[in-house]
């Protein structure tokens, strides 16, 4: 009933028949898409178009990018969809210099690679050469130099294990004009200290100390030698407290 009139059956069915022709046609059109975008799928990831075309590193110092890249064993043949992000990581953390790593992939066809290296906080002198020492305290030995590094402690006598990793330990907790100020550490054992050692400043003075109260101590270097005259070296003695002794006076004794 139409405005209050009686439509004819025979009138509707056209009508009827014309709304399922188009709900037909919609389906259709949506079938064939979905077909075309699987076949489309399909045929991506099966082309050199999915394959990896940029890899980028990001936050290497110690590692060049061909290193990291190697180590991750990722090559622009290598399908984007297959990437493992987190073996990748791991595989890439199995390098004694890498902290951590993270994988990302950034589409279509991008790999960032972002690493986070142990530091540098000093150098072993070893006869002619200098070796790395990581805040892990491990030697890169495969990466000396005979080159003498800038603004960074050199160390003698020390090898890898516990005198090594509390003086990086040390170190780390030292403000950096402190570290400047540093020019040599020497590993100086005793008898009664195995820990112990000395160390040369860049102004002249020497410091003996032992690793285990030496960033306590340390830290108040800068206060000492404020009130020292800068004309008289000498040797400050942070093991028992504080105290200060002039090269002349500690030569004067050995004569004695």
């Amino acid at each position: 009933m139409e405005n209050g009139k009686i439509v004819a059956l025979e009138d509707r069915i056209p009508k009827l028949k014309e709304q399922r022709r188009r709900k037909a046609n919609r389906r259709l059109v949506i079938l064939l898409v979905l077909f075309f975008i699987m076949i489309a799928a399909i045929a991506y990831t099966q082309s050199p178009l999915s394959h990896v075309k940029t890899i980028m590193v990001k936050g290497n110092e110690v590692y060049t990018n061909k290193e990291i890249i190697r180590k991750s064993s990722l090559t622009n043949h290598s399908n984007i969809w297959k990437v493992n992000q987190k073996k990748i990581a791991r595989d890439i953390e199995k390098l004694s210099e890498v902290k951590s790593a993270e994988v990302m992939v950034h589409w279509p066809n991008t790999i960032v690679i972002t690493v986070k290296e142990f530091k540098r906080i000093a150098y072993l002198k070893k006869e002619q050469d200098y070796i790395p020492v990581m805040d892990n305290g491990k030697l890169l030995n495969n990466k000396k130099s005979q080159i003498i590094p800038v603004n960074s402690p050199i160390l003698f006598e020390f090898k890898e294990g516990p005198a090594l990793i509390e003086l990086i330990k040390s170190l780390e907790t030292l403000p950096a004009e402190i570290i400047n100020s540093i020019s040599e550490i020497h590993y100086t054992p005793t008898k009664t200290d195995p820990y112990h050692i000395s160390l040369f400043m860049n102004d002249g003075f020497e410091v003996s100390a032992t690793l285990r109260s030496f960033s306590q101590k340390m830290i108040h270097y800068p206060s000492i030698i404020s009130q020292l005259d800068p004309n008289k070296k000498g040797i400050i003695d942070l093991e028992v407290g504080s105290y200060f002794k002039a090269f002349e006076e500690a030569e004067g004794k050995e004569g004695e």
